[in-house]
């Protein structure tokens, strides 16, 4: 898949006559080419758009980018010479960058040499990226599935005396061994009173009987993230335990019920956050109800107490409230879900019920 027609379809409407695309996650997106770090550089003019690489991705990019001029540097004719080439031949003079993604000393080479006007122009990609086509829709489901699979696999191995990082490794191992390209992010598994940190690092703690393991993941296939979260316990639960779960999950569907194009994102966090807060929990939830998921596993919109924009039909969000109590537990549950003109679907379909392995 590739939008460089996406793109170029909204340059008049930022007064562009072309759009620098130097991050990884745009450049993937507008090409559907990966590359890593600064290896890549696309230009989309209201003519023709380009992708110039360098020698070690020039014979994939020319098998995989279409609808663009491919070409690669050589020596003495870098990047800059063949953006000015573009640049000459199409008659640019305003050309967006990605203020948000490109560094202070890559802005200032492009500034001096660059013969045209850089203008800021995140918003542009970010409009496009907040809404998924059907294609999109679908590569992040497969993504979805693919991380579900691993899910149902690793409890099997989740038991009193087996580490944290144990449990994170065999995530990663399944996820790649069902068909994922790499992990959206590092497998957060928190166990005990370890799981009240919601961004743990995995260690060397095993599980212990009467525990909750809270496991965050999600995976990269085709470009696409995905991201979902389960706590399950072990043994036993205490009535506390049980409480806290089920007040997250009360929390966690009323943000989806909420849920839909034209409400805030404020809106959609606030369904959420009112339930745990009238059970007495509302300062052990210090994180928003959710963000966007798509190329980068958080983009724009989110569903967070300070994003008072309505959300757009086609915006793929998180929906992942949470509450973790120090020095004794944490709970957080996570699904994705893709916002309709009348309400959302979760494109998760892992069980949420409490499971006591």
């Amino acid at each position: 898949m590739n939008h460089f027609a996406a793109v170029r379809e909204k340059l008049n409407d930022h007064g562009l006559d072309a759009m620098l695309l130097t991050c990884a996650a745009n450049r993937y997106y507008v090409s559907g080419f990966a590359s890593t770090g600064t290896d890549g550089v696309a230009f989309v003019t209201r003519d023709q758009a380009y992708y110039f690489t360098d020698f070690r991705y020039i014979e994939a990019a020319k098998a995989q980018v279409r609808d663009a001029v491919v070409e690669m540097t050589k020596s003495g004719r870098g990047y800059v010479a063949l953006l000015n080439e573009a640049i000459g031949k199409h008659g640019v003079k305003r050309v967006g960058y990605e203020d948000a993604y490109m560094t202070v000393a890559e802005y200032n080479i492009y500034r001096e040499k660059l013969n045209c006007e850089l203008v800021p122009a995140t918003g542009l990609m970010t409009q496009l990226r907040m809404v998924k086509d059907a294609e999109e829709l679908q590569t992040l489901i497969s993504a979805q599935r693919i991380a579900e699979k691993a899910l149902e696999e690793i409890c099997n191995d989740i038991r009193a005396g087996v580490s944290e990082k144990e449990i994170a490794a065999k995530l990663t191992y399944l996820m790649l061994r069902y068909g994922a390209q790499n992990m959206s992010f590092d497998p957060i598994v928190v166990s005990g009173a370890n799981g009240s940190m919601p961004h743990g690092v995995p260690g060397d703690r095993k599980i212990a009987p009467g525990d909750f393991v809270t496991m965050d993941f999600g995976c990269i296939y085709r470009g696409y993230c995905s991201d979902m979260t389960r706590t399950v316990a072990v043994g036993h639960v205490t009535e506390e335990m049980d409480r806290v779960y089920h007040t997250v999950l009360r929390a966690q569907l009323a943000g989806i019920e909420r849920a839909k194009a034209g409400v805030s994102g404020c809106d959609i966090d606030a369904a959420a956050r009112d339930i745990i807060t009238k059970a007495g929990y509302g300062e052990y939830f210090g994180h928003s109800f959710g963000h966007g998921v798509g190329v980068e596993i958080h983009e724009a919109p989110n569903a967070s107490p300070n994003h008072k924009e309505a959300l757009p039909a086609g915006a793929v969000i998180s929906a992942e409230p949470g509450i973790y109590l120090p020095g004794k537990f944490g709970v957080r549950i996570e699904d994705v879900i893709v916002l309709r003109e009348n309400g959302c679907e979760d494109i998760t379909e892992a069980p949420k019920k409490l499971l006591i392995l």
